[in-house]
């Protein structure tokens, strides 16, 4: 007796998605005569050939692999499957002589720009049954869609066309102009003076080049979130929740005009929301995070203390397995010539999953499994009591206000480890609040939805399977334990959900340095290498210079211009060292240069960071030639000179007697200046800035930082650490001299003396 679909030949897309690596796998394991072309897209250097080669060393294709053996498998991929090289928008000539055709190959985003979702879910099949109709032949297609087409209504949704009158054309077409309209827009001057200003509030003191690149950055993320919002409030505002929802209807609509309305056999099946497998390939198979997952995932670290839905809600979930199942049964049964039919592939009716249940199944399951946090400590799940949705949003609002107004705060606060740790505290609460900002505006229309999946036509179909097919090929859900399938199948198998939340983490820098003559070491002075800052040094030559009794007017005349150069630091670094240099007027650098060789040196030596010192010297060992970069004028830094291959220092200019004149011989050595000087001194000396290393504190150090493979940030202030934590530098705390912790005005002191 023949089997369904015996000798057909099978066009499937999306075969390296999840549902499409799940139909390939099912058609290599249990459909063995059927020959199967993949239309799959080159990424970069890699072939479409080479990618399903790696697809097939993917976990869903092992326990085949492993019934059949490598030699067989292999086989079976030479001889029953052809790999066409392109995609959807770049088609290549399809078969002439093709039985089946299954169309899985979408973008699964609830928040896409409106362009791409329409690209991939509307002109894909637009040109997949354009290029179809070319080949001349009629094979059945089964075009995979969602159940959540039917949209924003309440009560039971049909197995049948949707009934709207919405023109899919015009949609399309605006959808593809919004993005040059949206473009457009973003180069008016209204919207870059508002992003200028941003990028410049944050970004001043990395320099003007790091404030046009923030610009641009925020450009192209204005442009994303206008995009955004556009697909979203077109969708709803045509009774959708989302763009995703809104343009797989507009891709089903697209089947029925180009393909049944051609006369074509069509079949529509609609999933609801897909997860684990529940036996095949083998308990708890997935592939990524699906919908339901990214809420698990967060709820079991205790990031959603509550969330807008409703218990009664049935959040219609159904295993892969089934899914696969169902599409295969449908392409072989299919309807007659211009008919299509459809399948809801759904659990709603027949075993109904609602939301306060699994919530509670869900919660029990952490409770007894916990999650740890960075501390290691067990992570507490929370009772949601299913609130308002306005009560939840309201709470939401005043934690984001509280985080905003304390980052500020601290942000104004000296840098030190406890306000870093606060500063860490900060931005693990602001991520978490942005989770929880983020799954309210996507996942709140499918947790309190009303509208169920009527599924009558699918268990139809099952029934009609051979009672001897049904249990491995079959798709009855009144089989599906839910508090089994969650608590012993799902959920442990979520991927990534035992990873802990301190897995951000900036990485350790290794014990050992790698022995190598091209390699730099660059270091900043002041907080980095030395404890004391600019002021602090003037200090010390102050009061080295004066007699003791003149010491408290010194003081006091440095701290009345305190806030002048505070506000100059946080606006430039070149700004603060240009003014605060100016007090140094009509000094003779000869005379400079002795006091501070005898009475200053010691000072400054004293003040070296123990850990600084250790790392320049272990450098050293390594073979690394180290440098010495600061904006400070050279007269300062020369007692340091044998710590170092190299100092580049800045320098005053002088009268014609040798006294500085208060303006500076060249610009400060900061920043983006300091960049294009260590990209031009490795050029120029054949070193290798990927495998180099620096050292800086300022968030001003930012631009040269970049430059090398191995930046580090040393005592970083708020806005350093801010950005070494996001892009997983190392940061150090270096606080030991030899002097011990001693304030300022007592280091300078003790240093005159």
């Amino acid at each position: 007796m023949s089997q369904p679909l015996d000798q057909a030949h099978v066009l499937l897309t999306g075969a390296t998605g999840f549902v499409g690596q799940a139909v390939l796998e099912k058609l290599l394991s249990a459909y063995p005569t059927t020959r199967i072309t993949v239309l799959v897209r080159p990424r970069g250097e890699i072939t479409a050939q080479q990618r399903i080669e790696k697809l097939l060393r993917k976990p869903v294709f092992r326990p085949w692999r492993e019934e059949v053996g490598e030699d067989a498998a292999t086989a079976a991929l030479a001889e029953r499957v052809t790999v066409l090289s392109g995609d959807l928008g770049d088609l290549p000539p399809l078969p002439g002589d093709l039985d089946v055709v299954i169309h899985s190959a979408s973008t699964v985003s609830f928040d896409l720009p409106v362009d791409e979702a329409f690209a991939a879910n509307v002109s894909g099949p637009v040109s997949l049954y354009d290029a179809l109709r070319d080949t001349g032949s009629d094979p059945h297609v089964v075009h995979v869609s969602t159940s959540y087409v039917a949209g924003l209504r309440k009560g039971v949704a049909e197995e049948r066309t949707l009934d709207h009158h919405i023109d899919r054309n015009a949609e399309l077409a605006s959808a593809l102009a919004a993005r040059t309209a949206v473009e457009e827009d973003s180069r008016s001057p209204r919207v870059l003076g508002d992003l200028i200003d941003k990028a410049q509030a944050e970004h001043r003191r990395a320099g003007p080049q790091a404030v046009a690149d923030a610009a641009e950055a925020l450009r192209v993320e204005w442009v994303k979130d206008q995009l955004v919002e556009h697909g979203r409030t077109r969708a709803r505002s045509l009774g959708w929740p989302d763009v995703y929802t809104f343009t797989k209807a507009m891709g089903e609509r697209a089947a029925e005009e180009l393909w049944a309305g051609a006369g074509h056999r069509l079949s529509v099946v609609r999933p609801t929301i897909i997860e684990s497998a529940l036996r095949h390939p083998y308990p708890g198979w997935i592939d990524g995070f699906k919908v339901a997952d990214p809420l698990i995932a967060a709820y079991g670290r205790g990031l959603l203390p509550e969330f807008p839905a409703l218990a009664d809600t049935v959040l219609d979930v159904i295993p892969v397995d089934f899914v696969v199942n169902a599409i295969l049964a449908a392409a072989a049964a299919p309807p007659a010539a211009g008919d299509a039919d459809y399948y809801q592939v759904s659990s709603g009716i027949t075993n109904p999953l609602r939301l306060g249940p699994l919530v509670q199944t869900v919660r029990e399951y952490f409770s007894e499994h916990p999650l740890t946090d960075a501390d290691g400590a067990h992570v507490a799940v929370p009772a949601w009591s299913f609130p308002h949705p306005g009560a939840v949003e309201r709470a939401l609002r005043r934690r984001e206000l509280a985080v905003d107004v304390a980052d500020r705060t601290v942000s104004r606060l000296p840098a030190n480890d406890r306000t870093r740790g606060w500063m860490s505290s900060l931005a693990t609460a602001r991520r978490d609040l942005n989770t929880l900002r983020k799954f309210t505006s996507l996942y709140q229309p499918y947790t309190q939805t009303e509208v169920i999946f009527d599924d009558a036509r699918t268990r139809a179909l099952h029934a009609a399977l051979a009672p001897e097919r049904q249990v491995e090929h079959g798709f009855d859900v009144t089989e599906i334990d839910w508090r089994h399938y969650l608590q012993a199948v799902h959920i442990p198998g979520v991927p990534g959900l035992m990873r802990s939340r301190s897995a951000s983490a900036a990485p350790k820098e290794p014990a050992e340095l790698p022995r190598r003559e091209d390699v730099l070491a660059v270091f900043d002075l002041q907080r980095t290498v030395a404890a004391a800052t600019l002021v602090e040094q003037y200090l010390w030559v102050e009061l080295a210079a004066r007699r003791p009794s003149r010491w408290p007017v010194s003081v006091a005349t440095l701290m009345a211009k305190l806030p002048r150069y505070l506000q100059a630091e946080r606006r430039d670094r070149s700004d603060f060292i240009r003014t605060f240099m100016r007090r140094y007027a009509g000094v003779d650098e000869e005379e400079l240069r002795a006091v501070i060789a005898s009475k200053v040196t010691p000072s400054l030596r004293r003040d070296l960071l123990t850990e600084a010192v250790e790392r320049i010297r272990a450098h050293r060992e390594a073979g690394h030639r180290t440098v010495l970069v600061t904006g400070e004028i050279d007269v300062f830094a020369e007692p340091l000179a044998p710590m170092f291959d190299e100092i580049v220092a800045g320098k005053m200019e002088k009268d014609d007697a040798g006294r500085w004149t208060g303006h500076l011989e060249v610009s400060p050595m900061v920043g983006e200046a300091r960049a294009a000087w260590l990209r031009r001194y490795a050029r120029e000396n054949g070193m290798d800035l990927a495998a180099s290393y620096a050292y800086g504190d300022s968030y001003a150090d930012r631009p040269w930082l970049e430059v090398v493979g191995h930046p580090n940030a040393v005592n970083p202030d708020a806005g350093l650490f801010r950005y070494a934590r996001a892009r997983r530098w190392p940061v150090h705390t270096w606080t030991t001299t030899a002097e011990g912790r001693l304030t300022p005005v007592l280091r300078s002191i003790r240093g005159a003396m």
